[in-house]
């Protein structure tokens, strides 16, 4: 039997390449052979935060030099990956800890890479998005995945009521010091009867995995304070399907004429819901009136 560090040589790794790599979310043993053996074999590595990506390289004997990308310089830095590149160095790229580009920077280089003509090779592994899905159960069929919300209440809700008739299962990241804010946001805006799984810490010692409904969620975290520390994973039901009635589409104009007129709110409402766009218009004449 061919070992396992064998089989994650046998790949061609192409010079001049960048190599997308995700990396543990909390536990450090769930980085993948493949993974350690493209870090030790580029000839840099970019990454979010130079420290981490240090101390986690040093946990596996790796020492390359370290380029730091970040929000911040994504673009600026990209060119300079790109450069490296050229000059036909293998270049990995890692995010603090996931996959990249997921909530987390590396959409940009990819693009400024691809830009270049250069190829782009992904190595999978670790992602809380995927970790909280697998234990979220049968009621998640679809899901669509919407990251962090805004952090000023007012622009959360707005987003948040855009999703409001959204049939599909929601996963949404959340901060500490936001999570009890932000699932009375999301009972506000979706109701509290549907359920959500609070993931807490995913693949960390303090893993928490807790289901209920929404409007039960910010007692059950204010009951212990421990149950706020962390960085959260909320997988939110989506929207029961609703039988075709006559006024449907009433709540997406009311949204729309507080903003637009008759006219126009009839349009972008057609466009959304492929209704007619006559029966809109009449509707919103009425909701207007109203």
């Amino acid at each position: 039997m061919t070992p396992l560090s064998e089989l994650a040589q046998q790949q061609h790794y192409p010079h001049g390449a960048l190599y997308v790599v995700a990396t543990p979310i909390g536990n450090s043993a769930d980085i993948t052979l493949r993974a350690l053996h493209v870090l030790g074999l580029v000839d840099r590595i970019a990454a979010e935060d130079t420290r981490n990506t240090g101390q986690l390289l040093a946990r596996y004997g790796i020492s390359k030099p370290l380029v730091a990308v970040h929000q911040h310089n994504e673009r600026a830095a990209g060119l300079r990956i790109v450069e490296h590149l050229q000059a036909g160095e293998r270049v990995a790229y890692v995010s603090d800890a996931g996959t990249p580009g997921i909530s987390d920077p590396g959409a940009k280089l990819v693009d400024a890479v691809r830009e270049a003509g250069l190829p782009v090779v992904p190595l999978p592994g670790a992602s809380a998005l995927a970790t909280a899905l697998s234990v979220a159960g049968d009621w998640v069929a679809t899901f669509s995945f919407l990251g962090f919300l805004p952090t000023k209440a007012k622009q959360r809700a707005t987003q948040l009521q855009q999703f409001a008739a959204h049939p599909h299962a929601m996963v949404f990241y959340e901060a500490p010091h936001r999570i009890v804010e932000t699932v009375g946001a999301l009972a506000g805006a979706f109701g509290g009867a549907r359920r959500v799984l609070i993931a807490r810490e995913l693949t960390k010692l303090h893993e928490t995995l807790h289901g209920c409904t929404l409007a039960e969620g910010p007692a059950w975290l204010a009951e212990d304070p421990n149950r706020q520390r962390g960085e959260f994973v909320l997988v939110v039901q989506g929207a029961a399907p609703q039988a075709a009635g006559e006024h449907d589409h009433d709540k997406l104009l009311g949204i729309l004429l507080d903003e637009l007129p008759v006219s126009s709110a009839a349009k972008v409402a057609a466009a959304i819901t492929g209704a007619s766009r006559n029966a809109l218009y009449s509707r919103a004449l009425e909701l207007k009136k109203d």
